[in-house]
């Protein structure tokens, strides 16, 4: 039994809910909700600015803890909507009133309605690779089926500026973040911006360019040009979805140049390889950050990524192999496969010898021929269950969607062996 797992991982704890906590003060007007992704208030006396507004069974608990902090009733005239995920959307009727104008990117309403076109897909991964993080089973119809949409909404393309109570807002569009309609929210006098979860759901971690459960790819060649817009802000407060803010122009600064520098890394040396004529796996299994560009723990590792880079420059069609380009992939004939080696038991030979030369990742493919072609055979499962722990142990806690999926196929594994 390995000890990493993502019940221990510090994303859960950048995204507890914890309905018995208050409301935080960040300074004199502004104040700060903690939950699945963050809320936050900036009050006046001539109207209330909300951005984010928690998941749909957050919202109404989310603006209690304003009014409790505050000691009145909230006047919100300007919701902003960092992006379009239901845990930022989804408590917007908690605090929307006639006045209210609600600001979003130009691409939100787009996004939220392929989330939906593609729910029934999406729901079953998100499941699978986000276990940890996904609400109770009370709160997966709110989730995902009961969020009021909002409306009517105030669109922009690029840049959007209102003011609100003596301070101005300015809204830029940085469509690389983790949705391709993500805002970033600058308060130039207050010298503060708000990122929501453009950089990622951990501080410190590299940015989230491609999630197990499956998303519309980011680009990189526009995260270069939206880091170096946040960057020029010379912000002296970065506040991001989740997690403290970031205190200190100097600390702003070095924090996003480092974001930065390692995601150029991983790009350039990508691109480097592929014109050396280096394979996808090549690549993947070689590109490593140096020591000074060392991220957090976080959501992906940096394989996946240079994956999301190379796919990102070529599509689909690696150019190797003439079955790319049709209709039956390699497991339609793994079954028969297996048969030509002298059946599963040879397979699992070849996988505990593979495991045992730690190289984990020959063995998986062995236990996956295995698994198709006799996928109740207890003994197939117990292998397959030694190598997903050793992929598990290899991960080191590190990776949270690597590790969620991990967790799942263990579970599936120890099913199908209870069964047998």
């Amino acid at each position: 039994m390995s000890n990493y797992s993502t019940a221990n991982h510090s994303v859960l704890g950048s995204i507890a809910w914890l309905p018995e906590a208050p409301a935080e003060r960040i300074n004199d007007h502004m104040l700060m909700s903690r939950s699945t992704s963050n809320s936050y208030l900036i009050h006046s006396d001539d109207g209330d600015v909300v951005i984010n507004t928690g998941t749909s069974y957050q919202g109404l608990r989310t603006r209690e803890r304003f009014e409790q902090l505050l000691g009145r009733e909230l006047n919100v005239q300007h919701i902003l909507f960092t992006q379009s995920h239901p845990d930022h959307i989804g408590g917007w009727s908690a605090f929307v009133n006639e006045q209210t104008q609600t600001h979003v990117q130009k691409e939100f309403k787009r996004i939220c309605a392929e989330r939906d076109m593609l729910a029934s897909y999406f729901q079953p991964r998100a499941v699978r690779a986000l276990h940890s993080m996904t609400p109770k089973p009370e709160h997966v119809a709110a989730w995902y089926a009961d969020t009021r949409k909002p409306e009517p909404l105030t669109c922009f393309a690029d840049r959007d500026e209102f003011s609100c109570g003596g301070q101005d807002y300015q809204l830029f569009s940085v469509p690389s973040g983790e949705t391709l309609d993500a805002l970033i929210v600058w308060m130039p006098a207050q010298k503060t911006v708000f990122t929501g979860n453009f950089l990622g759901a951990i501080q410190g971690a590299l940015p989230n360019f491609y999630t197990a459960r499956g998303d519309r790819q980011r680009s990189v060649g526009r995260f270069f040009e939206d880091i170096d817009l946040l960057i020029s802000l010379q912000a002296e407060t970065l506040i991001t979805g989740h997690d403290e803010p970031i205190i200190g122009q100097d600390t702003v600064y070095r924090y996003l140049c480092k974001i930065r520098d390692a995601v150029r890394y991983i790009h350039d040396e990508t691109i480097k390889g592929m014109n050396e004529h280096k394979s996808l796996w090549q690549l993947m299994a070689s590109i490593q950050l140096p020591a000074d560009l060392q991220p957090k723990a976080g959501r992906c590792p940096v394989s996946w990524i240079v994956r999301a880079f190379w796919e990102e420059y070529t599509g689909w069609f690696r150019c190797e192999l003439a079955s790319e380009l049709y209709a039956s992939p390699p497991q339609s004939i793994w079954p028969e496969l297996a048969q030509l080696a002298g059946g599963v038991d040879a397979l699992l030979v070849s996988a505990q010898q593979h495991l045992q030369q730690g190289d984990v990742h020959k063995a998986l493919h062995f236990v996956e021929i295995a698994i198709a072609a006799e996928p109740q055979t207890r003994r197939v499962r117990e292998v397959e269950l030694a190598v997903l722990e050793q992929l598990i142990e290899a991960n080191g806690g590190q990776h949270f969607d690597e590790l969620g999926w991990l967790e799942s196929a263990v579970s599936l594994a120890k099913q199908a062996i209870e069964n047998n």
